[in-house]
């Protein structure tokens, strides 16, 4: 473990929290983008992603990629509302549930801040949809999120972060392809 990794590392976790808050403030969230992914300084987390910090990717993936598993990934989506991995039960019917809004909300924010923090300067418009239908969308997902995520991801392609990322635009289109758990009932089934 290189002690230069640590300050890499902080510095690229602290580059991500502060993407991440000025994106959730642009949709009305500061408080979520505050609080977003203090978990990433636990020691299981931390440590791992110290032991495969790379610079061009997540640690995470990497520890993945040679273990076959990552104990700080089990631990951050275990502790983290807005993954939409913490909302997967297997021992449910439907596997997933709706995110409730705010961290569906976050989770856009975090996907964008994720894309253009490992991007840089090769980030565009087209980076987050492209990555969420090649690579993220393959895994276990509600729905629901689904279409939110494409339409939010599609939209910022189309149009660009500034028109798009809105706190209007946002709840608008979480409403418009979100059904609430709460409003759900057998006649909607």
């Amino acid at each position: 473990m290189k002690i230069s990794n640590v300050f890499k590392h902080m510095k690229l976790v602290m580059n991500h929290k502060w993407v991440v808050f000025k994106l959730c403030c642009k949709i009305g969230q500061p408080w979520r983008g505050f609080m977003h992914d203090w978990s990433k300084f636990s020691p299981i987390e931390f440590f791992e992603s110290i032991k495969y910090y790379n610079g061009h990717k997540s640690p995470i993936t990497v520890c993945k990629a040679e273990k076959g598993y990552s104990e700080a990934w089990l631990h951050h989506k275990g502790r983290n509302k807005h993954h939409y991995q913490y909302w997967t039960d297997l021992s449910i019917p439907d596997k997933t549930v709706i995110m409730p809004y705010k961290y569906a909300a976050e989770m856009v924010c975090d996907q964008l801040a994720a894309g253009m923090v490992y991007n840089g300067k090769k980030w565009t418009n087209h980076t987050q949809l492209d990555y969420y239908m090649n690579v993220e969308r393959k895994n276990l997902i509600n729905p629901h999120i689904d279409n939110f995520l494409r339409a939010v991801f599609t939209e910022i392609s189309e149009s660009g972060i500034d028109k798009i990322l809105t706190k209007k635009n946002i709840k608008d289109l979480y409403e418009k392809y979100c059904i609430r758990m709460e409003n759900f009932n057998e006649n909607q089934i």
